[in-house]
């Protein structure tokens, strides 16, 4: 499958897989995801890579709904500022393409951040590792696996 299917395999836990055909003029992977599966944007969850001041790359996890308040995610990972990071870093970084990048499964583990948002789901939607693949499972599970925070990093 993909890698985060094997970290999430490996780890024993609850989780399903939904795949749909991934049309590549869809402007939005994550809404793309949402209209096709028929779940509401608000949870599924788009893995936004960022680069730190001095500090290198972290990820955070909004709901595809809203946009990463990148002030917020950069005072939650102990920062002065945050900022996009650019595609080849983030593909360099974590083994995945843009559109299919997942938070489960990085060449390199980063700092994460989860929208505090996620809490209040039973489940969470985040991609499986590639454009038409998504993993469902807990917000706690997802949290633990990744050893990250729940923060408001959402806007």
């Amino acid at each position: 499958m993909t890698p985060a299917v094997d970290m999430v395999n490996k780890a024993g836990i609850g989780f399903t897989t939904h795949s749909y055909a991934h049309d590549p003029k869809h402007e939005s992977y994550g809404l793309e995801a949402a209209e096709k599966l028929g779940i509401p944007p608000q949870q599924v969850f788009k893995t936004l890579v960022v680069a730190l001041d001095g500090k290198g790359l972290a990820v955070g996890l909004v709901p595809v709904s809203a946009s990463l308040d990148l002030k917020a995610v950069a005072k939650a990972l102990g920062a002065k500022k945050a900022a996009m990071a650019d595609a080849r870093s983030v593909q360099r970084s974590t083994g995945y393409v843009l559109g299919g990048v997942s938070p489960l499964g990085q060449k390199r583990v980063l700092p994460t951040i989860i929208d505090a948002s996620a809490q209040t789901l039973e489940r969470m939607y985040v991609s499986a590792g590639r454009r038409g693949l998504e993993i469902a499972l807990s917000p706690g599970d997802l949290c633990a696996l990744l050893k990250a925070e729940f923060q408001e990093i959402a806007k």
